[in-house]
Formats: C-alpha cells, structure tokens, sequence
C-alpha cells in the first residue's frame, strides 16, 4: 500500500517506476537543488513479466495485463503529486519480441512512456542509486543487483564506473532452470553453483584487477538474503531500514543452504526472514549471490535500500538540471542539515552546540573508549537534537526521537546508526539515558554505553551555548586520573559565566561514563 505525504512546491518531485522481471516497483521522491532525495511515497506489485515457458522471449498476456495494471494505480498515484514520471523497463521486456505490446499499452491505457534500458545502463543507474545511500564515494566498490532475470555487477569509485557487467542470471530464470516450481532436486544445487560460476569468471578476473574494497547488494533478492541471515544470527530483521547493513559469506552460504535444503517452496513457508513472495525463486537467486561473493573474493556484504529506482531519480534530475552529482560523498550530512532547517529554530545555536559537542569529544574520545565513526553520530545528534520543536516545545527531546526515526530524509545511515542518532538526541536535556526506557534497554550493551558517552558530551555543550549567543569560542580539556577540568574560552568582550553555571548543572552523566568529577570553570 501506498504511503502518500503531501507535497510542497520545494524542489523537483519525480516519480521513477522500475517495470522489472519479478514486480513494479515505484518511488516518488522531491529532489531537492542539491539532489538530496526526500521520498513521498512507494508503490509495489508483483507482476511476474519473465513467468513464461519461453526462456523470457514472450511476455505473456497475464503478465502484459498485470504489469499494465500496476502501471495505471502507479500513475493515479503519482498525479495528484505533481509529480514528472520516469518509467525504465528491465530484463524481462529488453529480451521480449512482444515487448512492444507491453509498451504501447502502458502508454495508452496507462499514460505511461516505459524506456527499456541495457543492462550496463541498468547498472550504472543502480550504482548511483547506491551512492545515494550510503558514505562509500571515496571508495572503490562492487555492486550487485539480483533481479529475476538479470544480475548486474559493476565496480565502480565515485561516479566513476571501471568495470560492468550485466549477466542472463536472475532468481526467476535460473528457478526456471535448476529448481522448476521452485522444487530442489538432487544435484541441481551444485549444477546451479557451477553454471553461474562459469557465466561469471571471465568477468570476475576483470573486477578483480580494479581491487574493490567491499560488495554492496540491492534489489529484493539480497534484501531477502539479508533478514534471512539476520534472523539466523536472533538479530531483529524487521527494523524500518537496513540500509548498511552487513552479514558475511558464511552467513550467506549458511541461508541459502538452510532453503536449498527444504525441497518444495510451501515447505520454506516457516523460514525467519524469508519473503512469502519468494518461496520458489529464492534458492536460485540465493545461489546468484553465493558466486557473486565467491567470485569477487568478498568475505562481507553490506546492503542498500536505495537501487535503480533512486538511480533513475538522481538520473533525471541531473538531466533536467545539469547538475553535477559530486555532492554525494557528502549525503549523510545535507540529510541532516534538510531535517534540522525543517524543524530547528534556531540553527545557528544548534550548529554552536555541534561545533562545542565535537571539540570536547576530540578531547575525551581515549578516555571514553569511542571510535571515529561515533563523532559523526555524536555531530547528528547535535544537529538534530531540537527538531521535535516542529512537534510540540514541550517535551521536544522526546519529539526529537519520533522525528528522526521517522524521517526519510536521512538517508545515508544505517538503521542502527539511526537508533542512536535519535536516542542521543533524546538524551540531550531532562532525564538521563535508562533501562527503564523501552527503545534504551532495547540497545545492545556496546550501544548503551555509546548513547550514554555521547548524550554526556552533548548535554555539557548544550550548556555551554545557555544564554544562545555564541559566548564559549571553545573549550580547554584537560584530563587526569581523578578529574576532568573543562575550562571555556570566552568569544571577544562576552562573559561565560552563565555557561560555565550552565555545563557544571549538566555534567553529572559526563562524570558517571568518565569515572571522574567534571569542574567547568570560566
């Protein structure tokens, strides 16, 4: 079911419909100037085009009239939101001799021009949706896509793409092939693993020469991998995203034996984490995924919920405003800066505070165990500390919480970085972090102890900006066995007293997590 937000006049509003072998899948985005991508809503059916006995040569009229179907409810959505529609069709229409039946249909019957496209074009489109979605532009990545008639593998740095392939391997053509019915008969594993270990190797000596750092995966099949793995490890895998998400090639190995070992679809039906819709097609695109890994010598895989459709968005942006897509190494953040100028009231004081946050956590990260990755959570949490006041002033550190778990605007995060972000936030000011708070005792204990760090430092450079005026130009830490002294270095011709009261009255869960009395001093 669609989940339909109002739209505003702010930015493109784009609707990018994917027509691919298994389903129709839509996304409606705004794009805004700088083509960060805020989604209004998604739409997706299962349609089934490469369902035919023809190795994927005929659409059949079921499918035809399914996928003409969907593309009209597509369309009646995307309307009323103003939106531009963007329709690529995939695997399954590209190799039909019938396609033109698809395609003059969705146009008249539909209002829908569908643009079949290659499959380099495919990847190319999947790759910046990734890029879109996760902090790895300044690395060299591999890519997977698994659709149900094609598999597209490209490696790629920045917008830039070295090496791509696009393979006749999709869950739906390789069921069709090895597991009938999606039934797993002695020996069609193996054969399975061996055929598409052989379509790939000439490839995978080529992606193997630009030395990708690590393997990101997309589409429904991986997602599906994924939660299967997860539910494996006792992990929840029905949290909203799990974008940045990682399991390993035994994790993955380990699922897919796990299916391939029950030998008819109905009987997957009581495996966690797996997708009813994909009971007969998952052996075989589990098996595409397992050779992907195996042949790209990678040990992890991290998953995206971005892929082709967003690709398509950014794609249509950049040709409707020449705009260079550069800006995507720095995603995360301009989320973060959109949903704070949404909801902040004052960004200025709020962009004081992260900067005061950030100067003490340089300064006691040795002593409170935290890695480089956490300043930039402690620096969204910061920055996103006051939007619940779009919700309500009373309280807003509560509201602050819903707001950013609630968000689609912060894309670029994990669904755990998130959890954190948000339950920082709500730590800034009032009560301290708890067990006797539901989402709080739900964190793992390395977690906990992460947002109570990080919620310490924010609530002293919350103080440190009291009076809003900019009156602390920085601090002097100095640390020792039985103390940490945080004496405040005060802007030209201001006085800090009132932010040194300020920091002290906030300091009690600093000196908990430090092991030491905090004295502020100005």
């Amino acid at each position: 079911m669609a989940d339909v937000r109002e739209s505003t006049d702010r930015g493109d509003v784009i609707a990018a419909i994917d027509v691919g072998t298994n389903s129709v899948h839509m996304v409606v985005a705004r794009v805004e100037p700088d083509a960060g991508i805020e989604v209004l809503t998604r739409h997706k059916e299962t349609v089934r085009l490469g369902e035919s006995a023809s190795e994927m040569k005929t659409l059949s009229e079921d499918g035809i009239d399914r996928a003409v179907a969907a593309l009209k409810r597509c369309a009646d959505i995307a309307g009323p939101l103003g939106a531009e529609v963007r329709a690529v069709a995939t695997s399954a229409v590209r190799e039909a001799h019938n396609a033109h039946e698809l395609l003059s249909r969705a146009a008249t019957e539909a209002g829908v021009e569908v643009e079949v496209i290659s499959g380099v074009e495919e990847a190319r489109l999947i790759h910046l949706g990734v890029l879109a979605a996760m902090p790895v532009f300044e690395k060299t990545i591999a890519v997977c896509d698994i659709g149900g008639g094609s598999t597209e593998v490209l490696v790629g740095r920045g917008t830039d793409i070295l090496a791509v392939r696009s393979f006749k391997l999709g869950a739906i053509r390789l069921t069709r092939r090895f597991f009938p019915d999606g039934e797993v008969l002695p020996g069609a594993l193996d054969a399975a693993r061996v055929f598409v270990r052989e379509t790939m190797l000439p490839f995978a000596l080529e992606a193997l020469e630009r030395a990708p750092e690590m393997l990101i995966g997309s589409s429904g099949t991986i997602e599906t991998m994924v939660r299967m793995a997860l539910a494996a490890r006792g992990e929840d895998q029905k949290a909203k995203s799990l974008n940045g998400v990682a399991v390993t090639f035994a994790e993955v190995q380990r699922a897919l034996n796990t299916v391939a070992a029950i030998p008819t679809a109905a009987g997957r039906a009581g495996v966690a984490g797996l997708d009813a819709g994909r009971l007969d097609i998952i052996v075989g695109g589990g098996v595409i995924l397992e050779q992907v890994m195996e042949a790209l010598g990678q040990t992890r895989l991290g998953y995206s919920d971005f892929a082709l459709r967003e690709g398509v968005l950014l794609d249509a942006f950049q040709r409707r405003t020449g705009s260079a897509l550069h800006h995507l190494s720095d995603i995360r953040r301009k989320g973060v800066e959109r949903l704070m100028l949404l909801g902040d009231e004052d960004a200025e004081h709020t962009r004081r505070v992260a900067a005061l946050a950030f100067n003490l956590f340089e300064a006691l990260q040795v002593t409170l165990g935290l890695d480089d990755d956490a300043a930039e959570l402690l620096e969204a949490a910061a920055l996103l500390s006051n939007v619940g006041v779009m919700v309500a002033h009373s309280k807003h550190h509560l509201h602050s919480y819903y707001v950013i778990r609630s968000s689609d605007r912060l894309v670029g995060f994990t669904d755990g970085e998130l959890e954190v972000i948000a339950q920082v936030a709500r730590y800034h000011r009032k009560s301290a972090p708890s067990t006797r708070h539901r989402e709080f005792a739900a964190l793992d204990e390395d977690r906990q102890r992460l947002v109570r760090s990080l919620a310490a430092i924010l609530r002293v450079a919350v103080g440190l900006d009291r009076s809003h005026r900019g009156s602390v130009a920085d601090v002097d830490v100095r640390i020792d066995d039985a103390e940490v002294r945080i004496r405040l270095v005060p802007s030209e011709g201001l006085d800090v007293d009132t932010e040194a009261h300020a920091a002290q009255e906030r300091a009690a869960l600093l000196s908990d997590v430090s092991g030491r009395s905090v004295v502020v001093s100005a």
